[in-house]
């Protein structure tokens, strides 16, 4: 009697999907992919916008040396500074 089930020769869904070779890609799959291809664009975006700010932003400006630094080189080259 304990044999005589309609369903025993039937499989649960459950089981049925697991079995099944089409089962879809996998989560963790597909943040690496999103989170690996995000990183990517940002780092190519980065060296786009370096290298078209290399060739169009003019050179910087040196910082103006001041009249008393100027005055410690003069000294350590051996040249007096004029009024001195």
């Amino acid at each position: 009697m304990a044999d005589d089930f309609d369903f025993a020769d039937k499989v649960p869904p459950s089981f049925d999907r697991v079995d099944s070779g089409s089962q879809g890609f996998n989560p963790g799959l597909i943040v690496l992919l999103v989170v690996a291809g995000l990183l990517l664009t940002f780092l190519i975006g980065n060296y786009v916008l370096y290298t078209y700010a290399q060739k169009t932003l003019p050179p910087r400006k040196k910082k103006p040396i001041s009249k008393k630094k100027m005055r410690k080189e003069r000294l350590k080259q051996g040249v007096s500074a004029p009024g001195e």
